[in-house]
């Protein structure tokens, strides 16, 4: 037993060994390019950590998550879009088509307070509206997905068309921008904002991993497994998937915000619909339910997918529907779920050879290693 529980320690606890050791070698390896890549990539495991709180967690399954992502890099980028100019100047674009004075809704970003709040709490409002709207009328299933991806094709094409408002099609860079008198683009600041990301990555998973656990993660699991019984029991669905959903939607917009200074712009397409769908699959990869799963599904994926694209640009796209194949056929619980399961032993136990129970012994509680021995034990007897 002693071994069997150290065996399962290891198991949940060398991810984290790996991560920190990551964490501190590689800023002192990498070069600034690959550095500013592994920041923008952490931070997208931000957002990767509200789908699993909402999907994995509470069983909804939403495709609109680029609209509160976007939300946070506009909030951001247009404080430095302002930040950036000399009293009574305007920002570039404006004089394209003709804008004289400076949009009411602009104003308030001049505030660097004003936009530390913003980035997170206007996603989490819109959040929280549209999700109060849909849970009370008791949609949920597909008709979510359906609702939440046809919301984000209201509000790609919305900012799309604004030119005049938010310089539409083309976005806001941020790269040239300066902040604390530092060029945002430069190889300091950038370095900067990785050590931010990664305190704020840290920070949202001990967030969701206290949200999870206790009562309130028993009401969230309840409710992805059986809400009938969970509203017959006197409990309200509503409001814990409105609340999730909203803390979901502030956890994209930090993430936005921080993805927009790492990668210089924010444009529209950050709320494009397949970018919402490769968030889900980044959860379904690392492992849906695990929290640490969607951190290294965001990381891993982006990373092989700018690996991947830089050597053979037309095979990204089939590598990651073959991914999301496999993991939907073979490994449903994801990497970290097969991690945990046992690894190489579970997928012996999927193939049924060499026998589990003689290779791996220290798996002696797994149900499928169980169910081997008490096979090989009727057939001795």
């Amino acid at each position: 037993m002693a071994d069997l529980l150290s065996s399962r320690a290891l198991r949940r606890g060398l991810p984290w060994v790996l991560i920190v050791l990551l964490a501190l070698l590689l800023p002192a390896v990498l070069p600034p390019f690959r550095l500013n890549l592994l920041g923008r990539f952490l931070s997208l495991g931000i957002v990767a950590l509200g789908v699993d709180l909402i999907w994995g967690f509470t069983g909804m399954l939403s495709l609109g998550q680029g609209i509160f992502f976007a939300l946070g890099g506009y909030a951001l980028g247009m404080y430095l879009s302002l930040n950036s100019l000399e009293p009574g100047q305007l920002p570039e674009f404006f004089s394209l088509y003709g804008v004289q004075s400076l949009p009411a809704f602009w104003q308030p970003f001049a505030s660097p307070l004003f936009t530390l709040l913003a980035l997170w709490v206007i996603p989490a409002l819109v959040a929280g509206v549209l999700g109060y709207l849909v849970f009370r009328n008791r949609i949920k299933g597909v008709y979510f997905s359906i609702l939440t991806q046809a919301a984000l094709l209201v509000f790609f094409n919305f900012f799309n068309g604004q030119q005049k408002l938010i310089n539409g099609t083309n976005g806001l860079k941020t790269d040239t921008a300066r902040i604390f008198g530092a060029l945002v683009g430069s190889d300091a600041m950038q370095r900067n904002l990785f050590w931010l990301t990664v305190v704020l990555a840290v920070g949202a998973f001990l967030l969701c991993r206290w949200l999870t656990s206790g009562r309130f993660g028993d009401a969230l699991i309840a409710i992805r497994d059986d809400e009938p019984r969970m509203r017959f029991t006197g409990y309200n669905p509503t409001a814990y998937k409105t609340l999730v959903f909203a803390v979901a939607g502030a956890l994209a917009g930090i993430s936005g915000a921080l993805y927009t200074v790492q990668s210089g712009i924010v444009s529209p397409q950050f709320m494009a619909v397949p970018f919402s769908i490769e968030m889900v699959i980044w959860v379904a990869v690392g492992g849906r339910g695990t929290l640490i799963g969607a951190l290294l599904g965001a990381v891993l994926i982006n990373y092989a997918k700018s690996l991947v694209s830089e050597a053979l640009p037309e095979t990204w796209l089939f590598i990651q529907g073959g991914l999301f194949l496999l993991v939907v056929t073979a490994l449903p619980d994801g990497l970290v779920g097969w991690w945990r399961s046992g690894g190489p032993g579970h997928i012996q136990a999927m193939v049924g050879w060499p026998p589990l129970a003689a290779t791996y012994p220290e798996l002696d509680l797994d149900p499928a290693v169980q169910a081997e021995k008490a096979e090989l034990e009727g057939g001795a007897r």
